[in-house]
């Protein structure tokens, strides 16, 4: 019975998962191709910006390594909540079928965005190595929990943001400007290392630069001081997952009766 009952649901969300491929880049052409390449691209043109402007190591760390752990990892928040703040009214007429619920749509929009900038992330790991940037994980368990911590962090904040600006019209021009505002509370340029000493426990109150932190610690090893605390992310990470369908039942109801 447990088995048919995740089957069905993996089933909704396969379908769904196709839907957007199609919707959002059509049945010619590239295609899933563009879920990779466009973060890809960011990732690749930031990488060779910075080196124009910056040093090869920035307090001791290679600049590849650590744009490409920071970069992609932002880009992994951002597309997810960007990609979310939509997806209720692009697929409300969905809703009424009874299987299909708000979960599912959200479900698959940012699992094909975790699919996407992973894959880009892999591809630009193997860049990097090839041009002698990188060697491989010093810890592979640790980079997948980092980078999965950063993607549930990325889901909850998603949901948060989706459900308020169904809310607040004035939260769809908000959240552009918030998650520009992400760029130095997440870490994502920095080390937590590099801080003053005692502003380092206040600045982890914030969830995002955990998994981060994770996902570098995961690539360098002990060649860097990390800092970081899995659990409380992913608490973090669980409630706001909580308070945002909360939101977004709320709001279904809402858009369904207007």
């Amino acid at each position: 019975m447990s088995l048919s009952f995740a089957s069905r649901h993996c089933r909704i969300i396969g379908a769904l998962l196709m839907r957007e491929l199609t919707t959002r880049f059509g049945r010619e052409g590239l295609g899933f191709v563009w879920v990779i390449a466009e973060p890809l691209m960011f990732c690749l043109g930031v990488i060779v910006m910075w080196s124009l402007i910056k040093p090869e190591y920035e307090h001791g760390i290679r600049l590849g390594p650590l744009v490409m752990t920071g970069y992609m990892s932002l880009l992994l928040y951002r597309h997810m909540i960007s990609f979310s703040l939509g997806a209720v009214e692009g697929n409300i007429g969905l809703l009424h079928h009874r299987q299909i619920t708000i979960l599912h749509i959200f479900l698959a929009r940012n699992l094909m965005e975790f699919a996407g900038t992973t894959a880009a992330f892999i591809v630009v790991y193997i860049v990097l190595i090839a041009l002698g940037q990188v060697g491989l994980p010093a810890d592979w368990l640790l980079l997948y929990a980092g980078w999965i911590t950063t993607g549930t962090v990325g889901f909850g904040l998603a949901l948060v943001f989706a459900g308020l600006a169904i809310r607040y019209e004035v939260m769809e021009r908000l959240v552009p400007v918030l998650t520009y505002a992400m760029i130095p509370l997440s870490g994502a340029f920095f080390m937590v290392a590099w801080l003053p000493a005692q502003y380092r426990e206040a600045f982890l109150l914030i969830p995002l630069p955990h998994g981060i932190e994770m996902v570098r610690a995961g690539v360098l090893g002990e060649f860097v001081q990390t800092y970081y605390h899995p659990a409380y992310a992913l608490a973090c990470g669980a409630v706001m997952i909580g308070l945002g369908l909360l939101l977004l039942a709320d709001a279904k109801n809402r858009i369904v009766i207007e």
